[in-house]
């Protein structure tokens, strides 16, 4: 079994009784798609113990669910919205909102400060700016920025974690980029979408 799935005894007390067997093409399905559930965890929930803690049990849902999961039209898709549901649950109950302005922020931020000490507090201002435009976005326009481009991960993969197809991206990418230029008074000529992934 692959270490970052939840151990048996580790799935809270409702499941404490409940021994299963990882089918391997959940467990080929855990190896594809954890990093990238963990990633977006931590970046809506700016703590890597909860990302951690809710994608664990997302995955002890799919196991108990697999067969009906398989059965449906996407696994993938399936997968992803639990995933944000499970981080919405997260942070309703916990009284926040998302953190991922904040956590993008300071990731960028960290990585521009390496590159150059004196520009850090201008690249801390122009990130807040646009992660702020990116928070304002429709639901799958924000999904598919933050895999993107706050996340890193090229187009097909980002189609493969939210169970769509590539032009599905695509075009919410353009869509996003629009309304991120309108909302930062940039021409949009800079929204202008470009194919070389």
């Amino acid at each position: 079994m692959n270490p970052d799935l939840p151990p048996r005894d580790d799935c809270g007390d409702h499941l404490a009784e409940v021994q299963y067997t990882l089918p391997t093409a959940l467990e080929a399905f855990h190896d594809l798609y954890v990093k990238a559930y963990l990633n977006y965890a931590y970046t809506m929930l700016g703590d890597k113990e909860a990302a951690i803690a809710v994608v664990r049990r997302c995955f002890s849902h799919l196991a108990l669910n697999w067969a009906q999961v398989i059965r449906g039209e996407s696994p993938e898709a399936y997968a992803w919205a639990l995933l944000k549901a499970r981080v919405d649950t997260h942070l309703r109950l916990a009284g926040k909102s998302s953190r991922m302005v904040e956590t993008a922020a300071f990731q960028r931020t960290a990585r521009a400060a390496l590159e150059s000490v004196r520009c850090q507090f201008e690249v801390m201002e122009t990130s807040l700016g646009l992660y702020t435009a990116i928070a304002s976005l429709p639901e799958r326009q924000y999904d598919v920025i933050v895999l993107l481009h706050v996340l890193g991960y090229p187009s097909d993969r980002v189609a493969r974690i939210m169970g769509v197809k590539r032009d599905t991206v695509r075009s919410h990418r353009r869509l996003a980029r629009r309304r991120i230029a309108k909302k930062l008074g940039l021409p949009q000529s800079m929204a202008a979408d470009d194919d070389k992934e």
